[in-house]
């Protein structure tokens, strides 16, 4: 990677859209069904996720840096949600998921944001931080050093 190549397809918003639809497809062949009664967390966990995706996107926007992923950031932003995580829209997507899996009783789900987690850093996340550090250099790697990836890890 380098300051000017940050990623390519497999967009993240892709993966986890991709996991949705496939723990939804096996969900119908073959049912796993979560225990009943955890509708209500399941859509408080989706809130949050979608909460914490848009409160990230905003706080891209109003840095003005780019937000997609394919293409070089503009600006460092070290803010906002960005102070808590490096990566808070892909732990939004994450936790998304996850709260749709929990509403909808679904255990196909929470293996596939769990995939689609992996999957996500392994394809997006590891080279989105190379071209960080090459178009920021120090200032990256200060911040890479006190923000943790994905929140706790």
């Amino acid at each position: 990677m380098n300051a000017e190549t940050p990623n390519r397809i497999p967009w993240p918003p892709l993966i986890f859209a991709t996991a949705v639809v496939a723990g939804l497809l096996v969900h119908w062949i073959s049912p796993l069904n979560l225990p009943a009664g955890l509708a209500v967390p399941g859509f408080v966990l989706l809130a949050a996720g979608l909460s914490l995706d848009v409160w990230a996107m905003w706080t891209m926007f109003a840095a003005r840096t780019n937000i997609l992923p394919h293409r070089a950031a503009d600006n460092l932003v070290t803010h906002g949600p960005f102070a808590f995580m490096r990566n808070p829209i892909y732990v939004g997507n994450t936790i998304a998921t996850l709260g749709l899996a929990l509403a909808l009783q679904n255990g196909w789900l929470l293996a596939s944001a769990a995939a689609a987690a992996v999957f996500t850093h392994r394809l997006a996340v590891v080279r989105e931080e190379a071209h960080l550090k090459a178009k920021f250099g120090k200032a990256w790697d200060n911040y890479a050093g006190r923000v943790k990836r994905w929140w706790m890890v």
